[in-house]
This record gives structure tokens, C-alpha cells and sequence, in this order.
């Protein structure tokens, strides 16, 4: 038989993985979004530079995206996964 905490490590480990699942799969959902953003904004264009312009909006919006969660689990006490440096 299973003890208490061999339970709880697995229930903990199941909801990281359900978590992470999730993640990609709204990740990807956005990321399919974008691209058919940039394709009509740019007439269907399949060039070199929609997919720079799609790489550099995927990016922006993720740095934006990460720096807004970081401030909520700073503001509920929470610890954020990346530290400013800058702010020692």
C-alpha cells in the first residue's frame, strides 16, 4: 500500500503534467493565431520576412505575457520563475 506521501507526490506530479499539457496545447492554439494574423495582414505572404515579423510578434508577446505573470505572483506572494536582477 501507497503511503500518504508517495500519494501526494504522485497527485502533485499528475497536475504538473495535466498543467504542462495544457500550456502547449493554449500555446499552440496561439500560436496558430498569430500566424493567421500575420498572413492576412501581410496578403498571404509566405516570405522570409512574415516569418521574422511572426517570430519577432511570437516573442513579444511572450516576454509581455511572462512579465504581467511574474508581476501577479509577486503581488499574491507567490515566487515568480524569473528574477529581475536589476532590481537586486
Amino acid at each position: 500500500m501507497a503511503s500518504k506521501e508517495t500519494t501526494r507526490m504522485i497527485f502533485q506530479s499528475m497536475i504538473a503534467l495535466a498543467s504542462a499539457a495544457l500550456g502547449l496545447v493554449a500555446a499552440l492554439a496561439w500560436n496558430d493565431a498569430i500566424k493567421e494574423t500575420i498572413k492576412l495582414l501581410m496578403a498571404d505572404d509566405e516570405s522570409l520576412t512574415s516569418k521574422y515579423l511572426y517570430a519577432i510578434l511570437a516573442t513579444a508577446i511572450a516576454v509581455i505575457v511572462v512579465l504581467i505573470l511574474a508581476r501577479l505572483a509577486a503581488k499574491v506572494g507567490g515566487e515568480a520563475a524569473i528574477a529581475r536582477e536589476a532590481e537586486g
